[in-house]
């Protein structure tokens, strides 16, 4: 099979959960790129809509917005059938929806870790649940992408702002969950990875560039943030059959930060 085989996935499934805006739009875009037919999960329709129009426009794919507060657990089976139904079984499944909590650990309200946890933890245990179940084992074939962070490589943060012990605890949790699933699901043919992303410049932290671009910047090797495109290249890997021999693994997508 030549190279260019490997990398499509015309015709598969993909669910990118976040996928309204920055790093989960960017994936739902590669995966369009590709020929996926796509479905964005996110809490806001508005958000949704943009989205659509914008992959409509970008990219020419038709995605399925589909609305869902991820941090309510019962309201996530009823969602992965909407989008069953609406582009057949999930071939791809993205878990990117997340949040964060900035505080000092000794004033770190519990409300806040809790609801740090549902997300970015909880809800990627349910869905991937449910996929699972319902698509992936019984047809024994899959890829899942979870997107962790290089803060649940390594300790301390980021620069300009509060200690994120929540986050960082729980994007260590994606690293473990992903690694202990690739190897339970590795008898279905199923493969599961993690990105680890650096800092990249989105919505969520235009105002931390304002605050302290350039030191953010002079950290990194490669003297930048992600863009636009820095994701696209290891989603195409990890959700086409070019990566069917790499489960388990988490790789950074930092300009080099882990590294130094």
């Amino acid at each position: 099979m030549g190279v260019k085989q490997l990398f499509d996935i015309g015709g598969r499934t993909a669910l990118v959960t976040g996928g309204s805006r920055g790093l989960g739009l960017q994936i739902a875009e590669a995966l369009g790129e590709l020929g996926a037919r796509v479905a964005l999960v996110a809490r806001k329709a508005d958000e949704l809509e943009e989205a659509r129009v914008h992959l409509k426009s970008h990219v020419g794919v038709e995605a399925v917005p589909l609305a869902c507060d991820m941090s309510n657990p019962a309201a996530i089976p009823p969602m992965v059938e909407r989008a069953v139904a609406a582009l057949g079984p999930i071939d791809i499944l993205v878990n990117n929806a997340g949040t964060t909590w900035g505080a000092a650990t000794l004033e770190h309200p519990l409300e806040a870790w809790n609801k740090v946890v549902a997300l970015n933890l909880t809800a990627m245990f349910v869905i991937t649940q449910e996929v699972g179940r319902r698509c992936m084992v019984p047809r024994r074939r899959g890829k899942i992408i979870n997107i962790a962070s290089i803060l649940g490589l390594v300790g301390g943060g980021e620069p300009g702002r509060a200690p994120t012990l929540a986050y960082n605890t729980t994007k260590g949790g994606v690293v473990s969950f992903t690694r202990s699933l690739a190897v339970e699901w590795a008898q279905f043919d199923i493969n599961v990875n993690a990105i680890a992303p650096g800092f990249f410049l989105t919505k969520m932290t235009k105002g931390v560039m304002e605050t302290a671009g350039a030191e953010i910047i002079e950290s990194a090797p490669l003297k930048r943030v992600g863009g636009p495109e820095d994701l696209k290249g290891l989603v195409a890997l990890f959700a086409s059959d070019a990566g069917a021999f790499i489960t388990g693994q988490i790789v950074a997508v930092d300009g080099g930060v882990t590294a130094a």
